[in-house]
């Protein structure tokens, strides 16, 4: 069995071998320059206190490569349990082999147990290796990315550490289970693409956020965590305030809310959303002649004096690698019931 199951694995193992070679390869020349960069970026910027301009134009040069790299991460899991989960079962069915195997005096367990385990255990190392990696190389970009790229960022966080090994058995085995139940490959692979997708969509938006309880604080409002005031209109309209989804003092963290308190403590705007407050553009701290380097934190101290501040609800950064342990435990749990659930199918019900 052992023989059998890889030489009809060996193709696209060889493929997907070479293909993370060449990933791993180039990871490995360009990475120690990348660190390097920042290094020298955070020593020049560090006696001015102008690191928050280093960090923008550090990202933006290298925003390119961080999403294709983190995409390649993203899309292996899937990839998994469309092409190698799926089609494991249902090629046999469609041919009939399987009848074959099981007359040679193999039982319908070991057949089972012995593609699973070689491929699965296949398709973790391919996770492990290209989201390791991937983490390594990213890290010094994930240091200094916008909030909406930050690490425990629900578009990165799953292209990050452990998780994607979790995600890869998942989606392995759940082509496999969907396998048993179509018989038919080229269903059996839309519809594992499918739960895959409404899975991974429901995991950051219904459940990671209460993985642990998140924090609630509230900040005064500065560079970090204010997106802007702008006139509505022209000849001194009302100001607007909005907020960004950051938290001063949280670099990196995953913020879920992000609310504009007036004085008396009342929300006066969500995350995304504008409000008028009560300031002078025409003069005072606000006013565009006070523009300047220092122009926009007068403007901020001014609009703290007032009583607005920012209420935000996160989870901090230095929880990332627990998520990544609690998640992976998730979807580790849900892979062993999609493969008790192989099992039973293919000794009662599968003919």
């Amino acid at each position: 069995m052992i023989w059998l199951t890889w030489r009809q694995f060996r193709g696209s193992a060889v493929m997907t071998a070479a293909v993370l070679a060449i990933l791993t390869v180039v990871l490995a020349l360009t990475g120690p320059d990348l660190a390097s960069q920042y290094a020298a970026g955070i020593a020049d910027c560090t006696p001015d206190n102008t690191c928050d301009q280093f960090f923008d134009r550090f990202f933006d040069g290298n925003q390119l490569p961080f999403l294709a790299v983190s995409l390649v991460v993203l899309a292996l899991p899937a990839l998994v349990g469309l092409f190698w989960g799926a089609p494991l079962i249902t090629r046999e069915l469609e041919a009939g082999t399987h009848l074959l195997v099981w007359n040679q005096s193999v039982t319908r367990g070991r057949w089972l147990a012995v593609k699973l385990g070689l491929t699965g255990l296949a398709a973790i190392a391919a996770a492990c290796v290209c989201g390791l990696a991937v983490t390594w190389w990213s890290d010094p970009l994930d240091k200094s990315a916008f909030p909406d790229l930050a690490q425990m960022a629900p578009p990165v966080f799953g292209a990050r550490g452990i998780v994607p090994m979790g995600y890869a058995a998942f989606a392995f085995v759940l082509g496999v289970a969907v396998g048993m139940l179509v018989r038919r490959t080229l269903p059996a692979m839309a519809l594992t693409l499918a739960a895959f997708a409404a899975i991974q969509i429901a995991m950051p938006m219904l459940v990671r956020p209460h993985l642990m309880p998140p924090v609630t604080s509230t900040f005064e409002i500065g560079n970090v965590n204010g997106r802007g005031i702008h006139v509505q209109g022209q000849g001194g309209g009302p100001v607007y305030l909005s907020l960004r989804a950051a938290v001063p003092g949280n670099a990196g963290a995953w913020v879920l809310s992000s609310d504009l308190l007036d004085p008396s403590g009342r929300t006066i705007a969500g995350t995304g959303e504008e409000a008028p407050v009560p300031v002078s553009v025409t003069s005072g701290p606000c006013a565009p002649q006070e523009a300047g380097p220092h122009g926009l934190d007068a403007c901020w101290a001014e609009i703290n004096r007032l009583g607005y501040r920012q209420q935000a609800t996160y989870q901090p950064l230095d929880r990332f690698w627990p998520f990544q342990w609690i998640e992976t435990g998730i979807y580790a749990l849900l892979t062993l019931g999609l493969t008790w659930l192989s099992f039973w199918w293919v000794r009662r019900r599968l003919s």
